[in-house]
């Protein structure tokens, strides 16, 4: 068989890939794609031309990955890579200082978020004076040196993290060799925590949730407040030590990440209650006491990962609201949140409708958020609205 030849229109150095068919997101899947540069290899910058040879775009290329090609850009003559990455990182670098402000608030927030900022498979948090890269795409990880080159010049002297998970490692094909534990202090609204940024959850700490521990303090004055799937307790200390809260329980299942939340209750002279221990068995022993709370809130971790496992995710997230609305003081008030992008926000709302229905309590949602705007959603990839928060007074 002849080898494919090359579109018409393309000149430069970059391999090239022709497509079958479109997307009207800035993932492209092996069925789209009709032919390719014998000369691309996995992990490459590539052209991309559309069914007709026109020039479509500059992606990532991976033929082992599901995601065969990420679009990084429609422009596509003269492309120089690294001319893209110091003006797409320093346009995501200018929407958290410049137009969000964030360093006033707070030396942790999302630097970059995948699609929401044009860089697909590369998520990056600032932790103080480290950088936490995060990568979920070989291409993007073969950009490494590159992206820390472009990053410095807006954080200098800053100390990078590389990440990816085992999953990504496995399916993308790459390896990030084991790392020194690095555990760096953070500030967030006056409220200082310690995170745990090699062998934390994510890149260590969940910057995403920030605006909706600072709204939930402002509800918290006076009242009994339990803080489900804690983590290292960010929902607890912003309502001991910003809210006023009567007392404070937290409950997280992760041993380390216990430990990690004493020692930041300590950090901030905040009396938390710690408990470590499953959440289920945990909500229900505090129905059968009948002991009640003003304030729950409910952040658990992901718990639909995959296509296959949503039904069995979804009745999780059933199950777990039912237990916490059984735990809310009469006009009491629940704070719940799934992080599974795969349930929607009209699913998630029908799960708290099924657990309200089981639980036999009457719920009222005042209000819903998401995560913080450090966490941009592109319009053509409406899945980067992961998180979803919803805000209840229970009776």
């Amino acid at each position: 068989m002849p080898e494919p030849s090359p579109p018409a229109a393309h000149a430069g150095p970059l391999p090239w890939v022709k497509l079958r068919s479109a997307s009207a997101t800035a993932n492209l899947y092996k069925r789209m794609i009709a032919e390719t540069d014998p000369r691309a290899k996995p992990g490459d910058l590539v052209s991309v031309y559309d069914k007709a040879g026109a020039p479509y775009g500059i992606a990532l290329y991976n033929p082992k990955s599901l995601v065969t090609l990420r679009l990084l850009t429609r422009e596509h003559s003269a492309f120089d890579a690294e001319a893209f990455f110091a003006k797409t990182l320093g346009r995501a670098v200018e929407l958290r200082r410049g137009i969000l402000k964030l360093d006033a608030a707070t030396d942790a927030y999302r630097v970059v978020f995948d699609l929401g900022d044009s860089l697909p498979g590369l998520v990056v948090d600032r932790y103080g004076d480290h950088l936490v890269l995060e990568f979920y795409s070989l291409a993007m990880f073969r950009q490494a040196a590159r992206l820390e080159r472009c990053l410095a010049a807006s954080f200098p002297g800053a100390r990078f993290v590389r990440r990816a998970s085992s999953h990504t490692e496995s399916m993308e094909g790459f390896r990030i060799p084991p790392q020194p534990r690095t555990t760096v202090r953070i500030r967030e609204n006056g409220v200082e925590f310690e995170a745990d940024l090699t062998g934390g959850h994510k890149t260590g700490f969940f910057c995403d949730q920030r605006e909706n521990r600072l709204a939930a303090a402002r509800l918290a004055a006076g009242r009994r407040f339990l803080d489900v799937c804690s983590y290292t307790g960010g929902f607890a200390l912003y309502a001991a030590k910003l809210g006023g809260a009567a007392e404070v329980t937290a409950v997280e299942l992760d041993a380390e990440a216990v430990e990690l939340l004493r020692r930041n209750a300590r950090l901030n002279d905040a009396r938390v209650e710690c408990v470590c221990v499953d959440a289920f068995p945990y909500l229900r022993q505090m129905a059968a006491n009948r002991r009640s709370f003003g304030m729950v809130a409910l952040d658990p971790y992901k718990m639909i990962a995959t296509r296959e496992g949503y039904q069995l995710g979804r009745q999780k997230y059933v199950d777990l609201n039912r237990l916490a609305l059984g735990v809310v003081e009469e006009g009491g008030i629940l704070v719940t949140a799934s992080c599974s992008g795969m349930l929607s926000w009209e699913d998630f709302q029908q799960a708290l409708r099924t657990a309200a229905g089981s639980a036999r309590r009457r719920v009222e949602i005042f209000r819903k958020t998401g995560a913080g705007p450090d966490h941009p959603v592109a319009v053509d990839h409406p899945e980067g609205e992961y998180l979803k928060v919803l805000w209840c007074r229970v009776f």
